[in-house]
Formats: structure tokens, sequence, C-alpha cells
């Protein structure tokens, strides 16, 4: 397999889904918290960017064993396109599962146990969310349950590995007992930060479902828009836009950014011309590229005036 072929079936140009939240999760625990660890942010970045990679190739393994359109098997889908081995594709899989996992153990034992917990739901999230004989991308939750995992769940590690032990959350031991801590007002407060994430990574798959509906519906996966239809569909894809940008303002006035991120409220502008050639239409091959677009427009603003907040902190 040439790695040209391989960066196709991980999908490498996706990875920004995983990027953002990162960056955005890093540099709101150096802003807020005062705190930065590079080896722990590095470990968490390999381990995270290796799995992502890994649940793509399983999602592309999946969609083309249980399609039921032989077009899509031998013209879509990368495995059918590339004439690859099955067996192939899951050696891959699984050696990358175990790099991401042992980078993940590293991890644990530099910060705090309870990162095993959190690390063990992501992984089985990430694995089941297309394996499986129902898998999560296959129901009405998947956009929810990415946008979650991936716009909170790595948002939080990231800063999670970044802070002191304890300063979230943690999970120690004595004899028999145990005892779970954690901060509450400051997990909702990163909760809260993380929300444009949220919506726009679950955008990505809101739009993808939206533009694949008639052919989902031929290969028997009933996801969102099926069951909400095109219009609402649509509807929610914006609603969840313009909610990213009440999320930040609200963060502001409760001091949780520097008022420098209203800056954001300029991208308003292109958004709308964005939002304008989605509404038109919703073909995978002309319009699906607004949400990447949408996601790269609001959450590297948001990065780089985070960046700079730092100068102000």
């Amino acid at each position: 397999m040439s790695i040209n072929t391989f960066l196709k079936l991980v999908e490498i140009q996706t990875k920004l889904a995983s990027l953002f939240p990162f960056l955005l999760g890093t540099l709101f625990a150096t802003y807020y918290f005062d705190s930065f660890s590079p080896i722990n942010t590095l470990l968490f970045f390999l381990s995270m960017i290796i799995f992502d990679m890994t649940t793509t190739a399983i999602n592309n393994l999946m969609d083309y064993q249980k399609a039921k359109d032989e077009g899509y098997k031998d013209e879509v889908n990368i495995i059918g396109q590339e004439k690859l081995s099955e067996k192939l594709v899951v050696r891959l899989i699984v050696a990358m599962l175990v790099i991401a996992f042992l980078l993940g153990i590293i991890l644990v034992f530099r910060t705090n146990i309870i990162l095993l917990l959190i690390g063990a739901v992501c992984f089985f999230i990430g694995i089941f969310y297309t394996f499986g004989p129902v898998p999560i991308s296959r129901m009405p939750l998947g956009e929810p349950i990415s946008g979650l995992t991936m716009g909170f769940g790595i948002f939080f590690i990231a800063a999670f590995v970044n802070v002191e032990p304890g300063t979230l959350l943690s999970l120690a031991f004595e004899g028999t007992r145990f005892m779970v801590e954690g901060d509450m007002v400051l997990i909702l407060s990163l909760f809260l930060v993380s929300l444009p994430a949220v919506f726009l990574i679950a955008n990505i798959m809101l739009a993808n479902n939206t533009c694949d509906l008639e052919q989902d519906i031929l290969n028997h996966r009933y996801t969102l828009p099926f069951y909400i239809g095109k219009k609402r569909a649509v509807q929610l894809f914006n609603g969840l836009v313009y909610s990213s940008y009440a999320v930040v303002v609200i963060a502001i006035i409760l001091g949780l950014l520097h008022p420098i991120l209203l800056l954001l409220v300029v991208t308003i502008l292109p958004m709308r011309k964005n939002l304008a050639v989605y509404n038109a239409k919703q073909v995978k091959s002309e319009t699906f590229v607004i949400a990447i677009k949408n996601i790269i427009l609001f959450c590297s603003s948001e990065v780089v005036l985070l960046a700079i907040s730092l100068l102000f902190r």
C-alpha cells in the first residue's frame, strides 16, 4: 500500500476535526490555568491523531463490508477503488490501535489513572462508532456523539494533560476504597468553551449525512437527516453555526475568554456566504466542503485569537 493510498484510507484531510479541539483545549489550559506541559501535549497529540486515523480506517472497512450497493463498493469506497486486501487493512487498524493505546498508557502514568477511564470511553465510542452490528454512525445519534466525543472529549483531555494533577478530575485509591474528586465549575467551564467545536464537528457529520441521504437509504443507513428530513437538517446546520458565536460571547461575559475573542464576530460575514451556498443545495461533491470551510474559518480564527490572548494573560 502506497503512502498516498494509506492517507486516503484514513482520510487525512478530515483530521482537522481532531486538530482544532486539541489546539483550543491546549491554548485554553495555557490561558486560563497558566499551565502547559509540552511532553504530555505531544504524547496526547500522537495518540489522538493515530486513533482518529484508526477509527476512519474502521469506518471505511465497515462501509465496504456492509454496502448493499456494488457501485459504492467498487467506485466510491477507497478499499474497492484501490483493490486493497481486507486482511491488510485489518492489520493496519490493529497496529495503529496498539500504538495509540500504548501512548495513552504512558500519559496515564504521567497524569492520573482517571485518564485511563476517560480514554477507555473514548476508545469504546471511537471503535463502535463504525464497528458492530449497529454502528453509532448508522443511527441518528451519530452527530451528537461525534460532536461531544471529539469536540468536548479532545478539548477536555488536551486541557487535562496540561494542568496540575487533581485540578480538574482525579481518582485515588486507599486500600480497598477509592475516591473520585473533581471541580464541577471548572469542568462545566471547559464544556462551555468547547461547545463551538462540538457544534461544528457535529455539523461535519450532519452535512455528510444530509448530502448522502439517498445513498445511505440504499445502503440501509438511517441517520439523523432520514428522521428529521433534509429541510430541518439544513436548519439545524445553520442553527449550530450561529450558536457557536453565541457561546463565545457568553464565555467572554463569564470571564472564561479574553474580550479579544469578540473579533470572531467579523467572521460572520464570510460564514453567512458559506451558509447561503450550502442552503441552496446539499450535494456531496459540491457543498459538503462548506462544513469543512466553516470549522476552518471559525476555529482557526479562535485559535489565533486565543494565542494572542496569552499576551494579555
